[in-house]
């Protein structure tokens, strides 16, 4: 998986370079911390504002009455009888209604429900703050309230788009400029530490004792892994990509396009925070990689690569011009 700890690393010549760190690299006490409290982020950006709490749990497989008790509270002038609702399928871990009065869903109020067990992997404190913070810059929607397990926003009007519609120029331009935007936010006046590593620590910690050596032979050791992780940092964090405040999973249903206002948005911050801008850039561009074969597709995170797929070649990711406004793509 990975080259020799002796392999010559890249550089982009668009990066400065720092000074190496020592040549000795491990897992450090930051993340061995990190995981032993269930890997919760570092601290992000105060709340600008309280946000409203319903001491209310929405069953996930049956969440009409519990998110029906929720708009009770947020809109106590609308009807029971009048409400309507529409379930979406496209998320992976969570499960998402919309409940509306009117026709053209003008003021829609969305539920989410937290998937079983993701606290493991989400930090939703975090998640909320970082809400916030994007809303505060124009980045995202209105935040109505959280409640025992999910949390309740504002509809955000357009089309979640699929692997299709991101190669067009006109929307990976648009789609550009709003990680730009998103890459520019400072909540402080210095850059906290990338989460992409104490994330992979938490990770691994989660799996290792799962990790059998009867279910396959593919699956190496975990020294091996441990040894590969540890690599992986000392070198990666050799490369000077800037640390920037990033979504971290730009999957194409998590793009949101507007047709009238002629502009994207990214929803769902679970996964957002402080990490490598190469990070967030790089993990959006597998979705331009396409796939090849079926039945091995996920609802609502683009095409999955799967073991028996092979990635289609030749697709150009020539930006071009970025319009009459590439500063924040170019400079920040």
């Amino acid at each position: 998986m990975a080259a020799p700890p002796s392999a010559p690393v890249p550089r982009s010549p668009f990066y400065l370079r720092r000074p190496a760190p020592s040549p000795q690299c491990s897992w450090g006490m930051e993340e061995r911390a990190a995981a032993g409290a269930r890997c919760r982020e570092l601290p992000g950006p105060l709340r600008a504002a309280a946000v409203p709490f319903f001491g209310i749990s929405v069953h996930q497989d049956d969440i009409l009455p519990g998110a029906l008790r929720l708009i009770q509270e947020l809109r106590p002038h609308w009807k029971p009888e009048q409400v309507r609702t529409k379930r979406f399928t496209d998320g992976i871990t969570n499960k998402l209604v919309a409940c509306y009065v009117e026709e053209d869903m003008r003021d829609c109020v969305l539920v989410r429900v937290y998937g079983e067990r993701t606290d493991l992997l989400v930090d939703r404190e975090n998640e909320i703050r970082n809400f916030q913070l994007l809303q505060a810059h124009g980045c995202a929607p209105k935040l109505y309230c959280t409640f025992q397990n999910g949390l309740c926003y504002e509809y955000m009007r357009g089309m979640a788009l699929g692997p299709e519609h991101i190669r067009e120029p006109r929307l990976f331009r648009l789609i550009a400029l709003e990680m730009a935007k998103i890459h520019t936010i400072h909540t402080n006046g210095s850059l906290p530490k990338p989460t992409l590593w104490h994330k992979m620590h938490s990770y691994f910690t989660l799996v290792k004792n799962e990790i059998n050596p009867s279910l396959s032979a593919d699956v190496p050791k975990i020294e091996v892994l441990e040894q590969e992780l540890a690599w992986l940092k000392e070198h990666l964090s050799q490369l000077d990509s800037p640390v920037v405040f990033c979504h971290n999973d730009l999957l194409c249903k998590n793009i949101i396009y507007d047709g009238t206002k002629g502009h994207v948005r990214f929803i769902d911050y679970e996964y957002a925070g402080y990490n490598y801008q190469a990070f967030d850039i790089g993990n959006h561009f597998n979705e331009f990689a396409g796939t090849k074969g079926d039945g091995c597709d996920l609802q609502g995170g683009g095409e999955a690569l799967c073991t028996s797929q092979q990635v289609c070649p030749g697709i150009s990711l020539f930006l071009g011009t970025l319009g009459p406004h590439p500063e924040p793509v170019l400079h920040h």
